[in-house]
This record gives structure tokens, C-alpha cells and sequence, in this order.
């Protein structure tokens, strides 16, 4: 990740595949890739998948998102933010199942009544939560996005969901990232179907569909413009192949090649050769990409009015060239990212504002602490600790390619990828049923 964050000509090519994997699972929206400067400016990625954080539409509010966990210390402070924002606070809460994950929540305690927590949270997790927990939550407003497979393939357990339904938390589906079980929202649409029925079906195949349309865009405060299909809202759609039988099983069950078609705002944006051409009869075919999955003929549309400049002209064909060249010889990679820059300082001033790179705070320090920082019930030593053990510059700035070494793409689709259930059968912290039951479901 250092390597790839670092080496800025490869930016394009990493947004251009990571928004198309998004995209061929079925997804419209999601958080934004987070990109930065030499001069310190942040901004997000804009592709043809909307970014809650930055979508450029008064009908959709752009809403706030965290990672670190809340520290006592300024659980005022986010409460006074929480009651600022009109829409949506995502904030990553409670990841994991131990005492020091559960007091992340108890953190937003503020004593008596009162707590941090408005109609505004929408936490991330909430893995280590039980059921007064989740009552707590209900009562004010709070709601949850639940990320199965990565909480079991991480920690071994999830939240528990059943006792978020009953105590009336709105709740939605998401991955978390790919490197922790789900390469797209399809796959852990699957990981909670098969959750749910392991544990005496906690959710119809309705209730999950609604969690990755209904619900989140409730969460967003975009209801009235997402969500549903309904005459007056965006076209959103995302449609599977049958006409027959129940109406809500076969998106749950579908692989990548069983979309027809993801449409955006109206736009069509992947799908099926006939339907793409019936979709868009004045786009050009030069504008269009044909590609394959699984021997499954599809077109991309990725062209968009406001398209951000660093992928107008490039192609899904193209950025996979770069990566699988780029991961292949990675040592070399990173051999000329450490390589000392012979332009003046001037120079490379002059040019920050220019050359824009991944911004990845899970490796190179930003001043904030992705894991508990907490000051209160005794855990003075534990935050200590916590300071101590996140990474300073000079750890950042380590030769990497004494280390690194080549490495295969990640595939764009599960269905594409022949290594990815023996990967799964690796994982001990999943149990046989569930693996079994994933080689199932994408068959």
C-alpha cells in the first residue's frame, strides 16, 4: 500500500479499477477514494459510483465520515459536531468483540442520560454492542451498517444483529474492504444470508435487499430521491437475470455475470450488450468498453460531465495493464519510489499542488489513531500505549522494497477468481459451514 500510495503515476489506474470492481457488484454509492497533495489539500476521487462524502447534488447532502474511535476526552466536542450535521455521521464504532472495543461505545457515555449519540450517528460495526447497547442506540436515534464478513473473518464473530432488530436499529449492509473478506456488496449480501439462516433467520430475503437500497438511503437523508422505485426518484437500478419466482433471493444469490445492467442516475452504466445499446442509442462506441465476465459479454459506460481529469482517458483495459505490471515487479516499483528526487525543492514545491497521490491513513501517520485512544475508566495507560504504538513518520518512511515482493491483481470479480475460496478455506476464524456455504451460494 505504501509503495502503490507513493508512486503517483500510478493513481489513475488504482482509482479507474477500484471504482469498476464497485461498480460490476451492483454498487452506486459508496465512501469516496481519498486523495491528497504535497501541499496538504484532500480531496475525493470523482467517478461514476457517487461518493456520500462529496456528491455535488443539493438532493443528496454530502455526509461526514470517521475512523478513530471517539476518545471520553472529546465526547463533548462530538457531541456538539454530531448536532451540527443535517444528515449523516459515519463514524467506525466498536470494531471488534473485546473490552477495549466496547469501550469505544461507552465512551459516548456522558453520564446520567445523557449521551453522544443523535438520530445523526450511523455507526460502523458495532461489533462488541450487546443488547442494552443496542437499546441505548434505538432510543436515540442511532443506526448501524453491519460488515459480517470482515468482523468474522477478523475477530471470529459479527454484531449482535439479532438484537439490534429487536431493539429497532435501523440497520445497512456494507463491506468493509476487500483485503478482509468481501470484494464487492454481492458478496456480503451472501455472508449475511448465510449468518441469518445459521442463526434461525434473523432476516427475510427482503429485509437484507432493503438494507443495501431502502435503509441506507434513510440513514443519508436521501430517501426522497434514492432508494426505491418510485415515479420522480434517480434511476438507480441494478437488475438481475429471471423473471420468475421470488423477487428477492436472486440478487442475494447473483454473481457478477447475473447483472443485466447498473444504472446510475439514470445513466446506464454496465450491463448487458443489447440492453447497454438500447440504454444509450447517442453514445458513441468509441465511449464504450466491451469487456468479459466469466465469458459473460459486457459494456462499461464510465464517461461522466464532471469526471474527474485524472481517468477521462482511461480505460478499464488499460488500468489493469498497469497494476498487473506494476504489482508484478513491485520491488522495482518501490526500488524507484525511494530513489532521492533530483528536482530543486522549489521545483517539487511548485508542482505540489499538481501531483496528487492516495491518501491511505491506515499506513502513513496522520495525526489521528485508528484504534482506541481511550482517557476514561482507568485506561490512562492504555492511551499511552495506544500514542506509542502509532506509526511516527520516520516508521512510514522505511525502505519498503527490502520487504515487498510480487504480487498477482486482485481479481476484479469472485467469480473470475479460481483462488479465492481456497484463500477463504485458510481463514480459521471462519467455521466449515461458512465456507462450505459461500462456495454454495456463488455456484
Amino acid at each position: 500500500m505504501q509503495v502503490l500510495a507513493a508512486t503517483d503515476t500510478l493513481l489513475a489506474s488504482i482509482c479507474r479499477y477500484v471504482e469498476t470492481k464497485a461498480l460490476l457488484g451492483g454498487t452506486t454509492t459508496s465512501q469516496g477514494i481519498t486523495l491528497a497533495n504535497e501541499a496538504g489539500i484532500r480531496r475525493y476521487f470523482k467517478g461514476v459510483v457517487r461518493n456520500v462524502e462529496a456528491t455535488g447534488d443539493e438532493a443528496l447532502p454530502h455526509v461526514s465520515t470517521r475512523v478513530p474511535d471517539v476518545a471520553a476526552r472529546d465526547v463533548d466536542a462530538f457531541l456538539a459536531r454530531l448536532k451540527r450535521e443535517k444528515t449523516c455521521y459515519l463514524l467506525h464504532l466498536s470494531e471488534g468483540l473485546d473490552g477495549i472495543a466496547h469501550r469505544a461505545f461507552e465512551s459516548l457515555h456522558m453520564g446520567g442520560e445523557k449521551w453522544a449519540i443523535t438520530p445523526s450517528l450511523c455507526c460502523i460495526h458495532a461489533a462488541a454492542l450487546n443488547a442494552a447497547d443496542f437499546a441505548t442506540l434505538a432510543a436515540r436515534g442511532g443506526s448501524m451498517i453491519w460488515s459480517p464478513f470482515s468482523n468474522l473473518l477478523l475477530y471470529g464473530g459479527t454484531a449482535n444483529i439479532a438484537a439490534a432488530k429487536d431493539a429497532g436499529v435501523p440497520i445497512a449492509l456494507g463491506p468493509d474492504w476487500a483485503p478482509s473478506g468481501s470484494r464487492n456488496l454481492l458478496g456480503e449480501l451472501k455472508m449475511a444470508r448465510l449468518w441469518s439462516e445459521i442463526n434461525g433467520g434473523i432476516f427475510s430475503a427482503q429485509e437484507l435487499v432493503a438494507m443495501v437500497t431502502r435503509e441506507p438511503a434513510k440513514m443519508l437523508e436521501w430517501f426522497a430521491a434514492v432508494g426505491s422505485l418510485e415515479a420522480g426518484k434517480r434511476a438507480d437500478l441494478v437488475c438481475v437475470q429471471g423473471t420468475t419466482g421470488d423477487a428477492y433471493l436472486p440478487l442475494i444469490r447473483a454473481k457478477e455475470n447475473d447483472l443485466t445492467l447498473v444504472m446510475i442516475n439514470g445513466v446506464a452504466r454496465m450491463g448487458d450488450v443489447a440492453i447497454m445499446a438500447n440504454a444509450l442509442p447517442s453514445v458513441s462506441a468509441n465511449a464504450r468498453e466491451n469487456i468479459s465476465i466469466a465469458g459473460t459479454a459486457r459494456v462499461l459506460y464510465l464517461a461522466h460531465p464532471n469526471a474527474d481529469p485524472l481517468t477521462t482517458e482511461v480505460s478499464l483495459s488499460a488500468a489493469r495493464a498497469v497494476q498487473q505490471r506494476a504489482l508484478k515487479t513491485l520491488p522495482a516499483v518501490a526500488r524507484r519510489a525511494e530513489r532521492p528526487q533530483s528536482r530543486s525543492a522549489i521545483a517539487r514545491m511548485l508542482d505540489a499542488g499538481n501531483v496528487w497521490r492516495l491518501a491511505i491513513d491506515e499506513i502513513v501517520d496522520t495525526g489521528v489513531d485508528l484504534r482506541p485512544n481511550l482517557d476514561a475508566k482507568g485506561d490512562r495507560g492504555k492511551a499511552k500505549k495506544a500514542a506509542a504504538m502509532r506509526p511516527s513518520v520516520s516508521a512510514a518512511a522505511l525502505s519498503p522494497s527490502a520487504s515487498v515482493t510480487s504480487m498477482k491483481i486482485d481479481a476484479l470479480t469472485v467469480v473470475e477468481d479460481g483462488d479465492y475460496f481456497d484463500a477463504l478455506d485458510t481463514q480459521r476464524n471462519l467455521s466449515a459451514e461458512i465456507k462450505q456455504g459461500l462456495r454454495e451460494m456463488w455456484v
